[in-house]
C-alpha cells in the first residue's frame, strides 16, 4: 500500500467512527452535582453531564482540592451499546482510588459505542477542557488508560503532547493493563481463536447456519446472544461446568483450543466474545467489511494431529486497506513527548503481558526510551489490580514530572510497600521482570 492509500483508509476509519455520532449528538449539558459511588470517599463532590458531541461523563474532586492534580481517565471496553451514565458511574467506582488519594478524577464514556481508539482520545481531551473551564487548570494532569483505554491514552498522549510556547493539555501518562501497540497485534490472536475453535467444534457457525468468513465476527443481521454464545461453549467444551461433569470428549476439544492459543480457560468465553461481537463492530462498521487480521500462512501447533489442525482451520489473507486503516487508528508511533510510566500483571490473561515488549519495541525504535518506565505484579487479573499500586504508581509519576527523578521500578516497589498502610495489603510488584515478545505467546509463524 502507497502513502496515499494509507491516508485514504485512517480517513475513512475516522468517518466511519463519527457519522452519525456528531450529527445526533443531544445538548450538551454542563457538569451537574450527582451522588457519589459508593466507594467514593462521602466528603468528595461529584458531577455528570453530557458534551457537545454527546459523550457522558463523571468528574469526582476530593474535599480540600486545591486544583492540584487531575487524573483522565480512559476505560477499558470498548463498550459496544450505547454509552450510560452507569458505566461512567462504574468507571469512578473501581477507580476511586485516585480521589481517595487526594486527586481529582475526571473520566468519559465516550460518544458512541463500538471500537475507535482515536475518536476516544479526541473525546477524553474535550472532556479535559470542559474540566478546567469548570473548575479551574489544574496544576497537573495526569492521562490514566486503562484496558483498551491505554490504547486510547498512549495515541493521546503522542497527539495532546507538549506544543512550544503552549501550556501541555497532559503532564504524564499511566498506563495499566494497556492494551498496548495497536489493535492489530492485540487483537489477531482472536481470529486464531475463531479458526481453532470452529476446527475443533464446528458450531461458531453451525453446519446448518449460513457460512461467513470469521473475521466478520458474525454475519450482518445475526441475532447470536452472548447467552446464545455461552450456550454453544459449554456444549462444545463443557465450560461453564464442573470439570467432573464434562466428557472425554468434551475434556479434549477443551484442551485442544487452550494448548493451540494459549490462552486460560477462564478467558475462553470472554476472548471468544470479543472475536465475536467486536470483529463484527470492527470489521463491519469501522472498516467497511475489509478484513485486518491475517492467518493465512500461521503454523498453528499444540494439538494432537497439528498436521491435521493446520490442513483443515480456515485461512484467511489480510485486507492491506483495513491493516493499514487499524493501524492509524490505534498504533502509537512511540514518538514519547511526556514520561510514561506503565503497571501490568504477569498473568493478565486478557491483555497479554507480552503487549508491554511490542510497546516497549516501538517506543526505543522512535528513540523515546528515556520516557518509558515499565513495571509488573505477580498477578493474574485484569480489570483491576491492588488499592495501594495505584497511588504508588501516581506518585512514582508525578515526582518524575516535577523533580524529573525517572522512577525505577524498585522505587514503585517499595512506595507501594508505604503505601499499604493507609490503602491496604496488595502490592505484588516485581521489579525483576522483563516480558518476553508477543511471538512467543501468540501462534504468528509466518506472519
Amino acid at each position: 500500500m502507497n502513502a496515499r492509500q494509507g491516508r485514504r483508509a485512517a480517513l475513512a476509519f475516522g468517518l466511519a467512527c463519527v457519522v452519525g455520532a456528531a450529527s445526533a449528538a443531544p445538548d450538551a449539558t454542563a457538569p451537574q452535582p450527582a451522588a457519589c459511588p459508593a466507594s467514593v470517599p462521602a466528603d468528595a463532590r461529584c458531577y455528570n453531564g453530557r458534551d457537545a458531541e454527546g459523550a457522558l461523563y463523571w468528574i469526582a474532586i476530593p474535599a480540600g482540592w486545591q486544583r492540584d492534580v487531575l487524573v483522565m481517565h480512559t476505560h477499558g471496553g470498548p463498550e459496544l451499546g450505547a454509552p450510560t451514565l452507569a458505566r461512567g458511574a462504574e468507571d469512578l467506582q473501581r477507580w476511586s482510588v485516585m480521589v481517595k488519594a487526594g486527586y481529582a478524577w475526571a473520566g468519559s464514556t465516550y460518544r458512541r459505542g463500538g471500537y475507535g481508539v482515536t475518536m476516544a482520545g479526541e473525546d477524553t481531551e474535550r472532556l479535559r477542557r470542559l474540566f478546567v473551564q469548570s473548575f479551574g487548570q489544574p496544576r497537573r494532569t495526569v492521562l490514566h488508560g486503562q484496558s483498551y483505554g491505554g490504547g486510547v491514552a498512549s495515541k493521546a498522549a503522542e497527539r495532546y503532547g507538549p506544543v512550544p510556547g503552549q501550556r501541555p493539555a497532559y503532564d504524564g501518562v499511566l498506563l495499566t493493563s494497556g492494551v498496548l501497540s495497536g489493535g492489530g497485534n492485540a487483537y489477531e490472536f482472536r481470529l486464531d481463536l475463531r479458526v481453532v475453535y470452529q476446527y475443533v467444534c464446528r458450531n461458531h457457525p453451525r453446519p446448518d447456519e449460513p457460512a461467513y468468513p470469521l473475521w466478520q465476527g458474525l454475519p450482518a443481521g445475526a441475532t447470536l446472544t452472548h447467552a446464545e454464545l455461552a450456550e454453544r461453549v459449554r456444549e462444545c467444551t463443557g465450560v461453564g461446568l464442573p470439570a467432573a461433569q464434562r466428557s472425554p470428549e468434551q475434556a479434549q476439544r477443551l484442551q485442544t483450543i487452550l494448548s493451540v492459543v494459549r490462552i486460560p480457560e477462564r478467558s475462553l468465553l470472554s476472548h471468544l466474545s470479543w472475536a465475536t461481537f467486536l470483529f463484527r463492530d470492527l470489521t463491519q462498521k469501522r472498516l467497511g467489511d475489509r478484513n485486518p487480521f491475517g492467518n493465512a500462512k500461521v503454523v498453528y501447533s499444540g494439538s494432537s494431529d497439528d498436521a491435521a489442525l493446520n490442513a483443515g482451520v480456515l485461512r484467511y489473507e489480510a485486507d492491506p486497506v483495513a491493516v493499514a486503516a487499524l493501524a492509524a487508528d490505534s498504533r502509537p508511533g512511540g514518538r514519547l513527548r511526556l514520561p510514561v510510566l506503565t503497571l501490568h500483571a504477569i498473568h493478565d490473561p486478557t491483555a497479554f503481558v507480552e503487549l508491554e515488549h511490542s510497546y516497549k519495541d516501538i517506543v526505543d525504535a522512535a528513540g523515546a526510551s528515556d520516557r518509558l518506565v515499565q513495571t509488573f505484579s505477580e498477578q493474574s487479573t485484569h480489570s483491576y489490580l491492588s488499592d495501594p499500586e495505584y497511588p504508588a504508581l501516581m506518585r512514582a509519576l508525578l515526582d518524575w514530572i516535577d523533580r524529573g527523578e525517572k522512577p525505577t521500578p524498585q522505587k514503585v516497589a517499595q512506595l507501594c510497600a508505604q503505601y499499604e498502610a493507609d490503602f491496604g495489603k496488595g502490592c505484588q510488584l516485581r521489579p525483576d521482570y522483563t516480558p518476553p515478545a508477543l511471538a512467543t505467546r501468540v501462534p504468528a509463524a509466518g506472519r
